[in-house]
């Protein structure tokens, strides 16, 4: 994903006498870097509220006399223009991630309710079973394609502090920092989404394999750090072997369950792009 910027928070001086809203900037940026040091699928929902707070702080940034100058002289610069666009762009990325969360909730939905009618047991789930994994797939490709126009973001800035005053470099510093730690925060969701493909692309059965061919320890060890997506596509195949090999059953109900945490995991990652995209 994006490399740090090198530009240096401390240094911005909008307005030339510190306003009140730059420590606030400085210390929603330094926070919202300190969270990218967990990676779970529940705080990538806090860190899309903090992006929000960031980005509401930048607006109020942007209305003060002298920010609403240096716009005014740098309006047509190519680069001033790019990072403008930029957050239009992000918050593309934001529909294509909520578009894909609600059809996975819809098609897990969906499995729930077959897996209730059918008490339990694994017969009349296979269409649903097979129904969610060519939507998963889908949706895999999508956050992909959504990954790619990510990288396709970085490093565009042209800008060059060569002849511009303090201002400027300023302005632009921010609004580069502000683009950074956003795109690191959607990689995260997207790759969440998108589970273990958007990172080593191992096939499904890859997956089962590691976990139904070691020991329980061993397997409860290996779905640890794997996210509730990820999980339901291992159980929902899992599943699919059972029923065409002799392997060690995994009970229905384990797949009722990691469904459910899915579901919720799922409503908290929704209403964090919602907070992201009511700015």
């Amino acid at each position: 994903m994006a490399t740090k910027a090198q530009y240096h928070v401390q240094s911005i001086s909008l307005p030339s006498r510190p306003h009140p809203l730059i420590p606030e900037f400085d210390e929603r940026l330094c926070r919202l870097r300190a969270s990218q040091a967990t990676s779970s699928s529940l705080s990538i929902s806090h860190k899309l509220s903090g992006l929000k707070d960031l980005h509401d702080c930048v607006d109020n940034l942007l209305l003060l006399p002298l920010t609403q100058q240096t716009l005014a002289q740098h309006r047509h610069e190519k680069c001033v223009d790019e990072l403008l666009d930029g957050s239009l762009r992000l918050l593309d990325v934001c529909g294509t991630a909520k578009d894909a969360l609600l059809q996975t909730r819809e098609h897990a939905h969906e499995l729930q309710s077959s897996l209730r009618r059918s008490h339990g047991g694994e017969n009349g789930i296979s269409t649903e079973v097979e129904e969610y994994l060519t939507s998963r797939k889908k949706v895999k490709k999508a956050m992909h394609k959504a990954l790619r126009n990510l990288t396709g973001m970085e490093n565009k800035c042209s800008f060059s502090p060569l002849n511009k005053d303090p201002e400027t470099i300023s302005f632009v510093c921010m609004l580069k920092e502000v683009e950074t730690v956003s795109l690191t925060v959607l990689e995260s969701l997207l790759s969440s989404i998108a589970g273990a493909a958007a990172r080593s692309k191992p096939s499904s059965w890859s997956l089962v394999s590691k976990l139904i061919h070691h020991k329980r320890v061993a397997c409860e060890e290996a779905a640890g750090d794997l996210s509730e997506f990820e999980k339901v596509d291992i159980s929902l195949c899992t599943l699919i072997a059972h029923k065409t090999k002799s392997v060690n059953q995994m009970p229905v109900d384990n797949v009722q369950n990691v469904l459910e945490k899915l579901e919720s995991r799922i409503e908290d990652l929704e209403e964090g792009i919602e907070f992201y995209q009511s700015i």
